[in-house]
């Protein structure tokens, strides 16, 4: 692509603006500068956007110069924060954020078309000074951040797809008697009747479709950290129904509060796995703050009513029957190693999102579990 920035240049171009410190959520489009940063120790990965913009916001107020590195697909977690504590309180945080389903939604995911053609307006909305990076205008990006800046203003870099280098390929070093996203969702799906699955969004719906493909799934894209909330809403509507929620480290860990409400008012029929690789493995195997969580301490202080973990093969089939048969709330955390290399076309590639949502409400409406 003509024009694309490296990611080494536009890291030093960031650190010659003044850049310190960065934080973000990761998007493969921006996974160059990420592992550049990263491997600088230069970077703090945040689990949602408006923790992002806070943190940021607390390095800018310590005397600290931050950049925040995320993508459009996640502007409506930081609005709250970008209106209510940048803006007012005069805090120039500098904010990279990708352009997902701009400027031809056909080329990226569809849960991205509503976003992509809505996040200048919506910039210009807020009177938040902003720039699209193009061919060879970066410098002159940066200047206009540095004059928004100096009124005290926040700044959006926006990036085009491809128009940043990416980083080199991932290696993840096998791990001996590791399960892996394929060994939970296909063990998963093999203990599954009429069971009411919401998977979150990323690699394991794509799993979970490319495993078998079931009405009974909903397999989201996109709505990150949504899907145990989606699933308690499913558990409350249904009490006669198995609800599961097939989940991620870093998604729950973007909206974990929710896990305090499942646990309160989730019923016996909800049942909340979570797959904890340690990174978010669609945009490029970032490491999430998974490594350091302890599952079962955080599942009883949610006040799950079950709490079970595994971390091998050989116990994954009892850790899946155990969470599938007993009460709930249940958190079922289970320990796995990233695959990167094993990727499986999204659910929408063959059915439409409106479609995933009618069929699934169908089967909602059909079958029940005696």
């Amino acid at each position: 692509m003509a024009g694309v920035v490296s990611a080494a240049e536009f890291t030093a171009a960031l650190r010659s603006w003044g850049v310190r410190r960065v934080t973000g959520v990761p998007c493969g489009h921006l996974a160059g500068p990420w592992a550049l940063f990263d491997r600088a120790g230069e970077l703090v990965p945040a689990v949602s956007e408006g923790a992002a913009v806070a943190i940021a916001a607390g390095w800018e107020l310590g005397g600290t110069r931050a950049a925040v590195l995320c993508q459009n697909s996640g502007f409506g977690n930081l609005v709250n924060p970008l209106t209510s504590l940048l803006v007012p309180y005069h805090v120039p945080v500098l904010v990279v954020m990708t352009l997902r389903g701009w400027p031809d939604p056909a080329r990226d995911e569809p849960q991205h078309a509503v976003m992509g053609a809505s996040t200048e307006a919506l910039l210009g909305e807020l009177g938040v000074p902003h720039a699209v990076l193009g061919d060879g205008n970066l410098a002159d990006c940066l200047a206009r951040a540095g004059e928004a800046r100096e009124r005290g203003t926040p700044f959006f870099l926006l990036v085009p797809r491809g128009a940043i280098g990416g980083p080199d390929p991932v290696v993840v070093p096998p791990v001996a008697d590791a399960c892996t996203r394929a060994d939970v969702v296909s063990a998963l799906l093999d203990r599954l009747t009429d069971h009411l699955l919401v998977t979150t969004t990323g690699y394991l719906s794509r799993q979970a479709h490319h495993e078998r493909d079931r009405p009974e799934t909903l397999y989201m894209q996109g709505s990150m950290g949504h899907a145990a909330a989606i699933g308690l809403g499913l558990a409350s509507a249904l009490p006669s129904r198995r609800v599961v929620v097939l989940d991620g480290d870093g998604a729950f860990l973007m909206h974990l509060g929710t896990g305090a409400t499942a646990a309160a008012v989730g019923g016996e029929n909800l049942v909340h796995v979570v797959v904890d690789n340690g990174c978010y493995e669609s945009t490029g195997c970032q490491p999430s703050a998974a490594p350091g969580v302890d599952w079962a301490a955080i599942g009883a202080g949610l006040g799950y009513r079950r709490v079970l973990h595994c971390a091998d093969r050989t116990r994954l089939p009892a850790a899946l029957d155990a969470a599938l048969t007993g009460p709930g709330p249940v958190l079922c955390a289970l320990q796995v190693t990233a695959t990167p290399d094993e990727v499986h076309p999204r659910a929408s590639a063959d059915t439409g999102l409106d479609t995933i949502a009618e069929r699934f409400r169908r089967a909602a409406a059909g079958r029940v579990t005696t």
